[in-house]
């Protein structure tokens, strides 16, 4: 669905994304929104589009190429038409191609006469004024609340093409809108329904059964973005720490700060900070004063809370920085995704300041991600990096809720007395030191950026203890215990195909369509990325192929063969899109062929 960024195609999309979840079938969703808050209307730079992937199987990816696309103007089609696949239906919105909108579309005639869209099944469907049709009548209903319900008309008729359930908008829309607003959103929903049933021109309404190939439990619609707030409240709930999160406003990191701003009633505090330095500081605050401290940032954001790190690396402090990562560098396209921050999360500090780095792979991956990275951080008491992107924060699909006493516990270990003088940099097996809460009787101690005493924690300038201390600070990191890198696939396959973070979902589609066809691949994703599996060396030695797609210019290629010393082929793409499993696929093969 695409149209203008006022259109409410992201309402629009989500809302047939619910349906289409709660009638059981599996589901992948992009939302692809344009930079500009508000371009000028008509343009293809103000294209707000919602892709959605949806089946009666395993669905991994939001697809390659669309089979419908919904245009409500010629905007929103110059920006999309090249994606769909020959022979693809395309519903536009026929009252929005008059002669100027054509033109600030960049078209010199309209491509529903000149032969633009042959090959194409178009249906022209009058949108804007059976909307208006619809509503006429009630008591209320402005002719501009008719016009701003036309994306509801869409949906109706998207919903009567697939066969989704209309109780599930329709209850969503009464809770949703109030008065005239509302009646005219469920009237404009329910003529897009019937124009579908009842018009001559949609003819073939598609059937996809509920997906029965699932585990069994609750399953919910959730982004990642959504899943990783949840992830960190039950992180707080475990651990019985307060979730105290500090964030600055950008694109795409803000939703969690708006997420976990409304979870009060978890106990969560949230601080909207006034820069990123005071987001990253105050959680560092919150972690002294013994609470589990959370920041987040996109971008530029994660430079300026540098500092605050190795602070937090110094301090031998629990903190959980979330990376949503975007185009860069500086603000580049900060509505389009990338993996390009991984060298900075591994190495983009002064000194020497070794942290733990993982990755999410899916929307529903983030629950667990950022669960693992709290309890980390945590444990070992360091500074943890996240690394999320846009399109795993704001894509969607089904999720398992998981029973909450299936998740690992997570002891805070709070040092609460003494035997003797305190020692804040003792260690435990971990090589983590005591987490005193400032106040407790007889252990107070001196915490700053200055160089510690090992054991005392007093300053010390002395070399050979600042040896000793930059050793215990990598060692720990370097020996916190990861499960082992897993290969699906055949052990002896002709190719390796290993990725990280979001591009789980497109190589697993990529390698399974290379293996329908004949072809011997293995993947693997890494989803931590220091330290890495110990096993991950000998395993990449044991293939004669290694394959690294990743949505950057090949970073983490770059930091396997200098790590392990080993002559791995990168696949980087840094068009601001994801990786498609088509032009995955076509990777393989020519390294098989």
């Amino acid at each position: 669905m695409a149209g203008d960024s006022g259109d409410g195609m992201q309402l629009a999309g989500s809302r047939f994304t619910d349906a289409t979840a709660v009638f059981g079938n599996d589901l992948a969703t992009l939302p692809d929104f344009p930079a500009e808050i508000r371009a000028p209307a008509g343009t293809v730079a103000g294209v707000s589009a919602f892709q959605i992937h949806f089946a009666s199987r395993d669905i991994l990816t939001p697809g390659d190429a669309p089979d419908v696309l919904v245009a409500m103007n010629p905007a929103a089609l110059k920006a999309n038409v090249a994606l769909l696949r020959r022979g693809a239906t395309i519903l536009v919105n026929e009252d929005a191609f008059s002669v100027r909108a054509i033109q600030k579309a960049g078209y010199q005639q309209s491509p529903l006469e000149d032969g633009t869209l042959d090959g194409f099944t178009v249906k022209r469907v009058p949108m804007s004024s059976l909307t208006t049709r619809a509503v006429e009548g009630l008591d209320g209903v402005s002719s501009r609340d008719a016009q701003k319900a036309k994306n509801l008309f869409a949906l109706g008729v998207l919903s009567w093409l697939y066969d989704r359930p209309t109780d599930v908008t329709e209850r969503w829309i009464r809770g949703r809108f109030k008065g005239p607003v509302g009646a005219a959103n469920l009237a404009a929903f329910r003529a897009g329904w019937s124009f579908g049933e009842t018009s001559e021109l949609i003819d073939v309404q598609v059937k996809v059964d509920p997906n029965t190939d699932v585990a069994p439990g609750t399953y919910r619609n959730v982004n990642g973005t959504e899943a990783t707030a949840l992830g960190l409240i039950a992180a707080s709930v475990k651990s019985g720490l307060p979730l105290v999160f500090g964030a600055y406003p950008i694109t795409p990191a803000s939703d969690l700060l708006h997420a976990l701003a409304r979870r009060h009633d978890m106990g969560v505090r949230t601080i909207q900070a006034e820069d990123e330095i005071a987001a990253a500081s105050m959680a560092v605050g919150a972690a002294f004063g013994g609470a589990l401290g959370v920041t987040c940032t996109s971008g530029p954001g994660l430079d300026l809370k540098t500092e605050t790190i190795g602070l937090a690396v110094m301090l031998e402090l629990p903190l959980v920085v979330i990376d949503v990562q975007r185009a860069g560098p500086s603000t580049g396209m900060p509505t389009k995704t990338e993996q390009s921050d991984l060298l900075q999360a591994l190495y983009g500090r002064h000194g020497e300041s070794p942290l733990p780095v993982l990755a999410a792979s899916s929307p529903g991956q983030c629950f667990e991600a950022v669960y693992e990275a709290a309890r980390i951080a945590i444990t070992y008491r360091t500074p943890v990096i996240l690394l999320s992107d846009l399109f795993v924060a704001n894509s969607s699909e089904p999720w398992r809720i998981p029973d909450a006493a299936s998740l690992p516990p997570i002891d805070p270990r709070l040092r609460t007395t003494t035997s003797g003088p305190f020692l804040p940099y003792t260690r435990d097996d971990n090589l983590a030191r005591p987490w005193a809460v400032p106040g407790t009787p007889g252990l107070a101690h001196r915490i700053g950026g200055l160089e510690k005493a090992d054991r005392t924690g007093a300053i010390s300038y002395d070399g050979k203890n600042h040896a000793r201390m930059t050793k215990l600070r990598g060692d720990k990191v370097d020996g916190i215990e990861v499960p082992d890198l897993e290969i699906h696939g055949e052990a002896d396959a002709d190719l390796l195909v290993l990725g990280w973070g979001s591009s789980y979902g497109t190589i697993r589609a990529g390698a399974r369509r290379v293996r329908e066809g004949g072809g011997r691949v293995a993947t693997a994703h890494l989803r931590h990325l220091r330290p890495m599996p110990a096993n991950t060396g000998a395993l990449l030695r044991t293939f004669e192929r290694v394959l690294v797609p990743e949505m950057n210019s090949g970073q983490l290629a770059h930091e396997l063969r200098a790590r392990y010393l080993v002559n791995v082929e990168s696949y980087g793409k840094v068009e601001g899109q994801p990786l498609l499993p088509s032009e995955l696929e076509q990777e393989i093969w020519q390294r098989l062929s």
